[in-house]
């Protein structure tokens, strides 16, 4: 069966299109008009194993806010989709990811209740390139409240920004790969003891 889900979205302010296959290969087509914002989702396509496009056009001669937490939400929205009933999954992931003097840690749960946990250094950088790191957070914010999960994400220590950044998304996508994957233990079975996720 296939796991694609794929969502449109648009406002006065964005027009977002996402498509994701859970099952692909780590295919990305990504296009946000935010450089670094397209490198992360770059990374979270590529180390989970999501066949990911993203096409946003926003208007980012006010700034790129809007962009960013419009494609965020849409893809969210697409990730729940694609997860379906949820039947057979692993549903819990986790994955620690270093880069240089960096380090992630993340922890998600497919629980169907939007909750996120989110620690990383403070007073980085104030701009990297066109994107603003204190947009990381709001990410996560937004993709949570649509994909309806639990994550949780520790950056102990870090000094480059970049790197801060970069490491969340690349342990981010491990741990939604991990725990999006079937188990073949699991085949039919709902992992929950509530019998609704």
């Amino acid at each position: 069966m296939s796991r694609v889900g794929r969502v449109e979205r648009t406002t006065k302010e964005t027009s977002v299109l996402v498509e994701i296959d859970l099952d692909g290969t780590g295919k990305v087509d990504v296009s946000t008009g935010v450089g670094f914002y397209d490198h992360m989702l770059d990374q979270l396509g590529r180390h989970g194993l999501f066949d990911l496009t993203v096409k946003t056009e926003g208007d980012l001669h006010i700034d790129s806010h809007h962009t960013i937490e419009d494609t965020a939400l849409a893809l969210g929205a697409a990730f729940k989709q694609a997860l379906g009933d949820k039947v057979g999954i692993y549903r819990f992931g986790n994955c620690t990811v270093p880069l240089d003097e960096s380090l992630a840690q993340v922890t998600v749960d497919l629980s169907g209740r939007p909750y996120l946990v989110h620690t990383e250094p403070e007073n980085m950088a104030p701009m990297i390139g066109e994107y603003d790191p204190t947009m990381t957070r709001h990410i996560f914010e937004s993709f949570v409240a649509q994909a309806q999960i639990a994550l949780h994400i520790h950056v102990p220590y870090g000094r480059n920004a970049h790197h801060i950044v970069e490491c969340q998304f690349k342990a981010l996508a491990r741990a939604l790969r991990y725990a999006s994957e079937r188990d073949p233990r699991a085949a039919g079975i709902l992992p929950s003891t509530k019998g609704a996720l």
